[in-house]
């Protein structure tokens, strides 16, 4: 199996090499198209390879020319045979004493069927998140945020990366917990070697003891003397994603390894003991999670030291325009595509909605207006993804969201006099403000009388230009 660095190469379907001068020097697609050693084609200038191929299309020239990292989706190019390939791509600079000496294009081949071609996005996706976490590339810089609190958990994250204690990160699904994690990671300055990371959910109930803390010979049938991920990591970090996935019992092992190191493997009777510092991220409330007895007490005060929140991307407003000017740029660049920008209503829509998927919704949602809009165009609400249509709509004058289904059951109510929704946002407006009155304006206090989530709280409150 090819590696680069660290990073194993077995999710490609083909690796390109070309040198400065644009000599491929290095083409697996040939070796499997023509059969035997392929070396008829080592040595062939690029473009000789590929003589459609325009030069401003090239992730390739544009590497070459740059020296800089090139991700580029769905590029189509026609071979001197004749062939024609769609394929993702990532372009990186091959360096030598720092002096460039080549680019290394690795591609997944993409079937234009929808099925097959999100299977290739996925695939490539997947190993761009791979060789950026090689690569070092996730750090506290790389984190885009115009958001007070949010700036401030980056540098508690930098303080906590730097010590022992162990650190939990929760946040909604989409919310960066990864992102964090790996930024801290890498702020650690630890050795990448002593770095393990795990997705809880990934595993089995029935296994997580043992790939978490190994075993020794004869635990159960078939067991052998295998080394656990703490024992892998000693010396470094773990980082265990989606911590409630842990079953129960287990926890009460991993208790014990943050309390004083030690753990015994999976049918031994003598302890280990490591120095190893747990990275944890969830994407369910703690406090939730105790109560529905998914994560121990005891267990979650010793991450309290070191809990970091993340807040979702509706609470984070001025967010939301950064986020979808960078993503239309990045995506406009990775599509090579031409993108005007994007309507003041369809902005101010974007602000006022949810994002139930946070900033993970948000990026996938410009992906698709970036790819299925005519060149030049400005993007605009008609270029929506259709589920989202009905829910990310225009705000109303009043600050209050507009849906076209609103619009239209609010004009047979109107028509027969009943203002039918100005209503029932007086009688929320009221509910809210004698609860805050009653609760001294304390928010906490308020979202358990009116029996809703604090977040939803303050969300409304925005909604309803509570102040």
């Amino acid at each position: 199996m090819l590696s680069i660095g660290s990073l194993l190469i077995d999710s490609l379907d083909y690796i390109m090499i070309v040198d400065r001068d644009y000599n491929i020097i290095y083409n697996t697609r040939y070796d499997m198209t023509l059969g035997g050693d392929g070396q008829a084609h080592i040595g062939k200038k690029y473009f000789d390879m590929y003589p459609k191929l325009k030069k401003e299309e090239s992730s390739i020239v544009r590497c070459i020319e740059t020296g800089e990292v090139i991700i580029r989706k769905n590029q189509r190019c026609e071979d001197y045979l004749g062939n024609t390939y769609v394929s993702n791509n990532v372009t990186l600079p091959l360096k030598k004493k720092g002096e460039f000496i080549a680019a290394v294009e690795m591609s997944i081949d993409v079937n234009l069927q929808e099925k097959d071609k999100n299977l290739a996005n996925s695939r490539f996706d997947e190993f761009i998140k791979r060789v950026k976490e090689a690569a070092g590339k996730i750090t506290f810089d790389t984190i885009l945020t115009e958001d007070p609190e949010m700036k401030r958990n980056i540098e508690k994250a930098k303080v906590l990366a730097t010590m022992p204690n162990p650190t939990l990160i929760y946040g909604e699904t989409g919310t960066g917990k990864e992102v964090f994690a790996q930024a801290m990671i890498n702020y650690s300055g630890v050795s990448k070697n002593n770095v393990v990371i795990q997705n809880c959910a990934a595993v089995p109930e029935n296994l997580i003891e043992s790939i978490l803390f190994g075993t020794v010979k004869g635990a159960y049938t078939g067991a052998e003397n295998r080394k656990g991920l703490f024992e892998v990591a000693n010396g470094g970090i773990i980082f265990l994603d989606e911590l409630n996935s842990i079953p129960f019992h287990v926890q009460a092992k991993l208790l014990r390894v943050l309390q004083d190191g030690t753990f015994r493997p999976l049918g031994s009777n003598v302890d280990k003991k490591v120095s190893v510092k747990v990275i944890g991220a969830m994407n369910i409330e703690p406090m939730t999670a105790i109560e529905n007895n998914i994560i121990r007490k005891d267990l979650f005060y010793r991450f309290s030291s070191g809990l970091i929140t993340l807040s979702p991307l509706r609470e984070r407003k001025e967010d939301i325009r950064m986020f979808t000017e960078y993503y239309i740029k990045h995506f406009a660049d990775v599509y090579d595509r031409d993108v005007a920008g994007i309507t003041d209503e369809l902005m101010e829509a974007f602000i006022a909605y949810e994002w139930e998927g946070n900033v993970r919704e948000l990026m996938n949602t410009v992906e698709y207006m970036v790819t299925s809009s005519p060149e030049g165009a400005l993007l605009s609400r008609e270029m929506l993804p259709a589920y989202l249509k009905d829910k990310i709509v225009p705000p109303s004058n009043d600050g209050a969201v507009m849906t076209d289904k609103r619009a239209e059951i609010g004009g047979e109510f109107l028509s027969d006099g009943i203002p039918y929704y100005e209503v029932m946002e007086k009688v929320e407006r009221d509910m809210i403000e004698k609860a805050l009155e009653q609760a001294q304006w304390n928010k906490s206090r308020a979202a358990e009388i009116l029996g809703m989530p604090r977040q939803t709280l303050k969300y409304r409150m925005k909604i309803l230009n509570i102040k």
